[in-house]
């Protein structure tokens, strides 16, 4: 229990309540900011954002529970042992995201981080009201102790009224630190630097209430104890900050290669240009393989050419900044026009003024046939299908009139399936909008992952284009990066599932879905008059059909279509 000895507070009783409320907002913004910045960051590095909020915040939960009842053995010393836990969150909360990345980076696997780090934050969060309680209650202590009257002294305790004073600014201040977390901090600060003030600000409100406020309840040796602690917090996170850039860089060697020649930060993801010199360059985008160099014309060739077999005037490629599958559609006689739909402005921005990007997309962006749309996939085809007219029941367009032209080819080149953030772009409903701005005979493409190593998924977008009214052609082409366009995770996976995806031991593999709305599916094959291919030809079509139909159980009933409410990715 507090100890019932009452000594004098260095403001008004009455007043002590307004700056431990102010502390409570703060904290709790800090707090909520440690725990948005460890989702942000674990879904980069990991992959899948619907696991890993899933993950942090179930165990933060479950850990601020465990917090509150450990905040018990120190609420008899409640001012230095708020103060310490405060001073704790701030070191642990700060250097979360500098600890998680270089495990990430050095280590290879982050997840077990991302664990301890969720728990050991939420212990401390969980104890911090408890603690405040105690604080709170010893201010009304020292308060009913200057009252007189028996009444008065009733008046001026109110635990119920505290308890929801507490919570209010608990509340208030998680709204502030979860609006502040997307739009100030993380576009100004990033996610490292970010985390290191939140923290730099949660040792000085922590520290500085306790210090300030109830230094007459600490022993020289406590109140010694805790301006040491908070100067060593604050100095390391000081000194992080001032090496973070040189840190990044060399993380970012760890992951990508010493051959980095391009890292930058846009308004949404991260976009790193990495390769020798002389070498066609990689490029990654939030950790995950784009466009790799060696690869590009292997899976965009597959990609793209078979969808040209038939009338090809006008193209939409969904995704596809970096400009490498517009180069392939513009190689084809008779394309007038070619819409790109890129969600990014950054990555359509370097791949139009980076000499060696421009020089692997053969300045496809710059072509005056090419128009690019910044906006997201899903949203674009929405606005765009509700002006466009709509197919009839016999699969010919009806005789409304839109404003928006169809297009006889729809390639889909978008992040992969497996990835929750781009469940979305792998709906029923999505593909049922691709199908209203596809002209009559009009064909869809569709990247969906790897057959061999995520049959599951690539079978469950073949059903979810058969569920939209499309009839499909499944294909698939093989490459040595091609496992790397699923994730960041630099876990070996070079074996296993991957291993002969198509005939090629060891290569990893692209699954692909040509598709056309009907019963009917389309031809597969190269269109007459194709130019020089380096690497497809009609021979390793065939291979690839064969290769993408060994991953089908045949014994086990078709997946289930992946909706908007009921994505069924990452299986």
């Amino acid at each position: 229990m507090p100890p019932k000895r009452v000594t004098r507070l260095p403001v008004r009783p009455s007043t002590v309540r307004y700056p431990v409320l102010v502390v409570v907002f703060v904290c709790a913004a800090c707090g909520l900011v440690y725990e948005l910045e460890l989702v942000a960051l674990a879904s980069y590095l990991i992959g899948d954002s619907v696991t890993q909020a899933s993950v942090v915040l179930s165990v933060m939960v479950f850990a601020m529970g465990v917090g509150s009842l450990l905040a018990k053995r120190l609420r008899c010393r409640a001012a230095v042992g708020f103060g310490l836990v405060e001073c704790g969150l701030a070191l642990i909360g700060g250097c979360s995201a500098l600890v998680l990345y270089a495990a990430f980076a050095w280590l290879g696997e982050a997840r077990y981080v991302l664990v301890a780090f969720s728990l050991a934050i939420g212990v401390l969060i969980g104890a911090e009201i408890p603690l405040l309680m105690s604080l709170i209650q010893r201010a009304e202590s020292a308060r009913s102790a200057r009252l007189s009257g028996a009444r008065e002294k009733d008046s001026a305790a109110d635990p119920a009224g505290t308890v929801a004073d507490l919570f209010a600014a608990d509340y208030v201040g998680a709204l502030v630190g979860g609006l502040a977390f997307p739009f100030l901090l993380l576009p100004w600060l990033g996610q490292l630097t970010g985390a290191l003030v939140t923290g730099a600000v949660n040792a000085v409100a922590g520290g500085g209430l306790v210090l300030w406020l109830f230094r007459r309840d600490l022993t020289c040796r406590s109140r010694a104890l805790l301006i040491g602690a908070n100067v060593a917090v604050l100095a390391v996170l000081a000194t992080a900050t001032v090496l973070v850039d040189d840190f990044e860089d060399a993380a970012r060697r760890a992951v990508y290669g010493d051959d980095v020649r391009v890292a930058v930060r846009t308004d949404l993801q991260d976009v790193v240009v990495t390769g020798e010199r002389g070498s066609p360059p990689d490029l990654f985008v939030n950790g995950r393989l784009r466009a790799g160099g060696a690869d590009a014309a292997r899976y965009h060739e597959s990609l793209v050419h078979p969808a040209m077999n038939g009338p090809h005037a006008r193209v939409l490629i969904l995704g596809g900044g970096d400009g490498l599958a517009a180069r392939e559609v513009l190689r084809h006689a008779g394309v007038r026009s070619v819409t790109v739909v890129e969600v990014d402005p950054g990555v359509a921005r370097l791949a139009r003024t980076h000499p060696e990007l421009t020089a692997l997309n053969g300045h496809a962006l710059r072509d005056p046939r090419v128009r690019i749309a910044f906006a997201d996939s899903f949203r674009w085809l929405r606005e765009t299908a509700t002006t466009a007219p709509a197919p009839g029941a016999d699969g010919h367009g009806s005789r409304g009139e839109g404003p928006r032209e169809r297009y006889d080819v729809v390639i889909s080149d978008l992040p992969d399936p497996g990835i929750s953030a781009g469940a979305k772009l792998y709906s029923e409903e999505f593909y049922g909008l691709a199908a209203r701005v596809l002209a009559d005979d009009g064909r869809l493409v569709v990247h969906a992952g790897s057959a061999a190593a995520s049959p599951r998924t690539y079978w469950t977008v073949d059903s979810t284009l058969r569920a939209a009214g499309f009839a499909t052609r499944p294909y698939s082409a093989h490459g040595s990066g091609a496992y790397l366009a699923s994730g960041p995770d630099r876990a070996d996976r070079s074996g296993g599932a991957d291993t002969g995806a198509a005939g090629d031991g060891g290569a990893a593999d692209w699954g692909y879905l040509l598709a056309a709305a009907g019963t009917y599916p389309p031809e597969l094959a190269l269109p007459a008059g194709t130019p020089p291919l380096r690497s497809l030809t009609a021979g390793s079509l065939v291979t690839g059909v064969r290769a993408v139909e060994r991953t089908r159980d045949e014994r086990a009933a078709p997946p289930p279509p992946s909706t908007l409410v009921h994505p069924r990715y990452g299986g």
